[in-house]
């Protein structure tokens, strides 16, 4: 084990809350939020995905910055050293990133090609049919994207805690949340009026994004948005992955871990908010609702740089924004991602920090080049159980977060509800001479209806039902 004596810790919360906000703003909530939103009668998916962040994700995310400070270890360490026969679950915990970093490497690189696109005014070549499809079928370029993209993530984590990680996160995020925020503004002011001479405008995108729509609402729709939102949590805040134990582990023991998470919870709840006033609006005005149900790599590779076409000289510009806040927003999750694993085999093998990071870096730059390479020479397509065709890319990815997040955040929930018992977490958390808020929800969360609600995740996810 790594001499905690040693250990590395962020200087103050504002650090703290920045990196774990940081590291929850990532490609999920602004490719995969706004299109659950529209898919799931939008303001109806925002109530649920909303009470669920203040009581599921809340539960979730309390849970694991508590373990991480208690314990003062990472994820591969930290469940072996509150119980000793739950030290697999770290195994699993430290696998998580260690699978998820390669492929968002990848599409980290394509966000480094469209901003590149965008900032050398060459936007209008990436609205182009099949101009998405062309790159990643490509040989070199992809490669080297997905390279360069992993070396600026790495240069970050070997800097360490302080001047790495709490630094950059303290100069990234606020510049992140302003490009949110400028976008957002401009693309409810949209209007557009389309050959058949039918007028757009951005506030009607609004509406459609807000305004809750019952139609056809049953149960079995219900459950959807439920299934919807549960899983679109764990990208959004993070949980389930061994990052929030990581950050944890380097939060002060005189730090407010309660006015802490509730901070984390805010900035990215308004963020994931915000990326759907960002995106939705612009898209309605210039492909209608038909061109609202575009997810994934489609929405932020196809269906918006050919919105900002449309827009003309500006799109230049607001595309070159927008690929640079998404820039930002990928290389602050990359580098927690990453920082998890390393923590961990520093934590586990006594390894220098260096070290640690210059053996992930290697590990993750082969298996991201084998995920690039799934685009051409490796190129293959597989069904997974919940019905959807997959490259190497999307297994990976179904893997991590489809089953062994469910299944981390499964046992994290058994062992600190009936194993080590609630009154561990919120003992950490009431050590400042602070009151847990919400400490009874939290009870009733991790003992009962979390494990109920992830099981149900789990199979579903599993195309049991």
């Amino acid at each position: 084990m790594g001499n905690n004596e040693k250990r590395n810790t962020f200087k103050g919360s504002l650090g703290f809350v920045l990196a774990a906000a940081g590291s929850a703003v990532g490609l999920g909530n602004i490719w995969r939020f706004p299109y659950l939103a529209t898919k799931d009668g939008g303001g109806m998916f925002l109530v649920v995905y909303l009470v669920l962040a203040l009581t599921f994700g809340f539960t979730l995310l309390m849970t694991e910055t508590a373990i991480g400070r208690k314990t003062k270890q990472s994820p591969l360490t930290a469940y072996g050293a509150l119980n000793k026969k739950w030290r697999h679950l770290g195994i699993l915990a430290c696998i998580i990133p260690a699978m998820i970093l390669p492929y968002y490497c990848a599409i980290g690189g394509w966000v480094l090609k469209y901003l590149l696109g965008y900032v050398t005014f060459n936007g209008s070549a990436a609205a182009q049919d099949g101009y998405f499809n062309a790159f990643i079928s490509g040989m070199a370029e992809p490669l080297i994207m997905t390279l360069v993209f992993l070396a600026a993530v790495v240069f970050v984590v070997i800097r360490g805690v302080n001047k790495g990680i709490e630094s950059f996160s303290k100069i990234l995020m606020p510049i992140l949340l302003v490009l949110v925020i400028v976008i957002a503004v401009f693309s409810i002011t949209l209007d557009h009026t389309d050959d058949s001479g039918i007028t757009r405008t951005g506030m009607e995108g609004l509406a459609i994004y807000l305004i809750p729509d019952f139609s056809g609402f049953t149960l079995e729709k219900f459950m959807t948005v439920l299934i919807d939102a549960m899983g679109q949590l764990f990208f959004s805040l993070s949980v389930a992955m061994g990052i929030m134990i990581t950050y944890g582990s380097y939060v002060r023991d005189d730090a407010n871990l309660n006015s802490s998470v509730n901070q984390i919870e805010i900035f990215d709840t308004a963020v994931a908010f915000l990326a759907g006033i960002m995106i939705i609006p612009a898209v309605y005005v210039f492909s209608g609702r038909e061109g609202m149900s575009a997810s994934g790599p489609g929405l932020m590779f196809v269906s918006l740089p050919k919105v900002f076409d449309k827009m003309g000289t500006v799109g230049e510009i607001i595309g070159a924004l927008f690929f640079a806040m998404v820039f930002f927003a990928a290389l602050t999750s990359a580098i927690s991602i990453m920082e998890a694993v390393v923590s961990s085999l520093i934590d586990k093998f006594s390894l220098g920090r260096t070290k640690a990071a210059l053996i992930v870096t290697a590990i993750t730059a082969v298996l991201a080049i084998i995920v690039c390479l799934g685009y051409n020479v490796l190129y293959f397509e597989a069904v997974l159980p919940n019905g959807s065709t997959a490259q190497i890319l999307d297994i990976m990815d179904y893997l991590s977060n489809n089953i062994l997040m469910p299944i981390v955040a499964i046992g994290t929930c058994i062992l600190i509800g009936w194993i080590v018992k609630p009154e561990t977490v919120v003992d950490e958390v009431e050590k400042t001479d602070t009151k847990m808020g919400r400490k009874g929800l939290f009870m009733v969360m991790i003992k009962f209806l979390a494990p109920i609600m992830l099981t149900v995740l789990l199979l579903r996810s599993l195309g049991v039902f």
